[in-house]
């Protein structure tokens, strides 16, 4: 019923809206967005990959936005006909999933509907949109913010995240306050602000739980400093995640009652060509759910991303770094580790640097599973990564990116002691020969002795800028089994509209983006995809 609520007073402040804008002389725009990634499937003897019974798979996403000075109202409306292979399985058919009304003054803003949020960092609340992790958790409810001279932020959410294609029974309550000193005390070159937020999260229990002692509530906060003076940075936060109930027998009952917690601590420094970034996190229990005890990969109510570098080349990103966030079965509560990161610009005119300047990044990121609940101590070795590029404009029209990375990452996420170790070698290419045509090629090996052994990757790629460009890749993995997982492809862009038409061999593995990561199943097919906004 309280859904069924929202839904009505979301729709009925949509038409007010609607009804006010064709009142107002103001004029008004319409912008828009359409997607849609498309994929034939087939089957494929040489990697076992079988294709679904009717061999095809849809994403497809309509977004439409009104604005009129203060006021903005907007749709969404999703098809997946069916669900591509590896998504979500709750995502199917078509459904207008979310819509809101929006209305912003100089200070404050509500907004009734649909609406995307974050606390601090994410660790303790975010909801958000990402289509290539088949992630969307928009809050169906209310939304108030409130500015006051930029001393004070304040934030305070109320509704029922989504899940799938419908909006779940689980209920948020939320507030987040942000008090600057420096800008109530008028400092120039300092800025120093004290933060905090708190999560309600509310859901029905069975019997058993509540028999047990379990809680249908669970409370949450977060104590954050960010501080941020001459190119110096720091950043601290700390988060109680609240309770969190797991179907496991422990000590003759049904449910295991964990507390959930994590803490980050951020030091850098920019200037001068240099940049230097430090973090450190631990993170225990810190699966935040929308649906209690559902695997899903959607169902996420908060963002714990991998701290590590995130690569875009196909070898580095066979085994990306998975967070840690507790495991029951194998008595794993959590991850401890960090990463160092460094970038230099080797100016123009110095030894190093020549006459066009050299880039330089490294970067080291080290998180070992947590050896005893509730304390710092590291256990086993879950990820290790050490990398080094260097960016180099060799002339006006050739440009060379080298990069090394060692990586060692443990199968079990650091529920035992095996670890896999292999280095990764990777030249970036590229050659100008026009304005207008330019080509871009790519050499990577990878040598380790455990797992699949050893691989090596190739990829061409030639632009005919402003509008086509045509690729062709293949990754062999020449170390055991002697698959060629090929690709070839070529897109065409027009102002705003993207088409994009590929073929080829998809390897069992994870997709990545913003440092979370989905697996998905080995796949043989044709590819579609077609973007265009208004």
């Amino acid at each position: 019923m309280t859904r069924i609520r929202i839904q009505v007073l979301a729709l009925v402040a949509l038409s007010s809206t609607l009804t006010y804008a064709q009142q107002d002389n103001k004029k008004g725009y319409l912008t828009g967005s359409f997607e849609t990634n498309t994929i034939y499937y087939k089957d494929d003897s040489k990697t076992k990959a079988e294709s679904p019974e009717d061999h095809f798979g849809s994403n497809n996403y309509l977004k439409l936005d009104y604005y009129q000075g203060k006021f903005a109202v907007g749709v969404q409306l999703e098809a997946y006909e069916p669900v591509l292979v590896g998504y979500p399985t709750e995502l199917e058919k078509a459904k207008l999933t979310n819509y809101y009304v929006f209305w912003a003054d100089k200070d404050f803003s509500v907004t009734a509907g649909t609406f995307y949020e974050q606390f601090g960092s994410g660790l303790l609340f975010r909801s958000w949109e990402d289509r290539m992790l088949g992630l969307n958790n928009a809050v169906m409810g209310a939304r108030f913010t409130y500015n006051y001279k930029n001393i004070v932020r304040l934030k305070a959410i109320w509704g029922t995240p989504r899940f799938g294609m419908d909006f779940s029974d689980t209920q948020v309550r939320g507030v987040d306050v942000s008090f600057s000193l420096s800008e109530m005390l008028s400092w120039q070159n300092t800025s120093l602000s004290i933060e905090g937020g708190a999560l309600n999260r509310y859901e029905k229990i069975n019997i058993d739980l509540e028999e047990e002692g379990g809680k249908p509530y669970s409370n949450g906060f977060s104590g954050r400093v960010n501080f941020e003076r001459s190119g110096f940075t720091a950043k601290g936060e700390y988060v109680d995640g609240g309770n969190k109930y797991y179907n496991f027998i422990h000590d003759d009952k049904l449910y295991a009652r964990k507390r959930a917690n994590a803490q980050l601590l951020e030091l850098g420094y920019s200037g001068n060509g240099l940049g230097v970034n430090l973090t450190g996190r631990r993170l225990e229990w810190m699966n935040s759910e929308i649906i209690a005890g559902n695997g899903s990969t959607s169902n996420l109510l908060n963002y714990v991303p991998a701290m590590s570098t995130q690569y875009t080349y196909m070898l580095t990103n066979l085994h990306p770094h998975t967070p840690q966030i507790g495991d029951v079965t194998n008595a794993v509560s959590g991850e401890m580790g960090g990463q160092l990161d460094v970038f230099y610009h080797f100016k123009k005119g110095t030894v190093i640097g020549g006459k066009r300047g050299l880039k330089l990044h490294a970067n080291f990121s080290t998180y070992y599973a947590l050896e005893k609940e509730g304390t710092a101590q590291i256990g086993n070795l879950a990820f290790r990564d050490f990398s080094v590029d260097v960016e180099k404009q060799w002339t006006k029209s050739f440009k060379m990116n080298l990069l090394y990375s060692m990586q060692e990452y443990s199968p079990s996420y650091g529920a035992n002691k095996t670890t896999n170790l292999s280095n990764i070698f990777v030249a970036d290419l590229q050659y100008k020969f026009t304005p207008s045509f330019s080509t871009r090629m790519e050499l990577q090996y990878l040598t380790t002795k455990e797992d699949q052994k050893d691989w090596m990757a190739a990829l061409l790629e030639i632009n005919f800028a402003p509008a086509w460009s045509i690729y062709g890749s293949d990754m062999y993995n020449h170390g055991k089994d002697k698959i060629h997982y090929y690709n070839v492809g070529a897109s065409y862009a027009k102002s705003r509209t993207r088409i994009a038409l590929s073929y080829g061999r998809n390897k069992e593995g994870y997709v990545c983006s913003g440092g979370v990561c989905r697996t998905i199943p080995k796949y043989t097919g044709a590819n579609l995809t077609i973007t265009t906004s208004f």
